[in-house]
């Protein structure tokens, strides 16, 4: 039985993790398949750049990366003190660069005036968007999903890219 990964993933014992997601249906993430003679190399460059873009905007650090036929490792480190010191309009910044922003919040990054109201909506907005940045779950998600998307569309096929949850595990010492 699966479990939760927020009881799998405690920053108090360490902010690094090694974290693998594999391919389903005889899938290939990059390399040339024997079997019908097509190259998927280009793949490899979709991962990388999504890594990019993405550690770029989140409080995540990558570490190290593998990129091979059917899957691939990251090595990760959660940065949660450079989170919780971002203001609330680098929060939404940060967040815009990934997904849209709510009207209100975008509003309140460009300086806008906002009132009771918004302004409460909008600070639950930035805890939302904070606590998310620094979380290896969302941050695998929007590789995995990116991906699977480009991936499913390119094979003109539909359904699962991955093979279930990506593995995570704590790296606690040099071994």
């Amino acid at each position: 039985m699966t479990t939760a990964r927020r009881t799998q993933i405690s920053l108090d014992a360490t902010p690094y993790y090694h974290c693998v997601a594999r391919c389903v249906r005889r899938a290939f993430l990059c390399g040339r398949d024997d079997f019908s003679g097509r190259s998927f190399e280009h793949r490899k460059e979709w991962i990388v750049e999504r890594i990019r873009e993405l550690a770029s905007a989140f409080a995540v650090d990558v570490c190290a990366y593998a990129v091979m036929s059917n899957h691939y490792h990251l090595v990760l480190r959660v940065d949660a003190e450079a989170a919780n010191a971002w203001t609330g309009q680098e929060v939404i910044e940060r967040w815009g660069k990934v997904f849209s922003v709510p009207a209100v919040a975008g509003n309140y990054a460009e300086g806008g005036s906002l009132g009771p109201m918004q302004r409460e909506a909008v600070s639950g907005y930035v805890e939302q968007f904070r606590s998310r940045l620094c979380d290896i779950s969302w941050f695998m998600r929007c590789i995995n999903e990116h991906i699977a998307r480009k991936a499913n569309r390119e094979d003109q096929c539909k359904g699962r890219f991955w093979e279930g949850r990506f593995k995570s595990q704590a790296l606690l010492d040099d071994k």
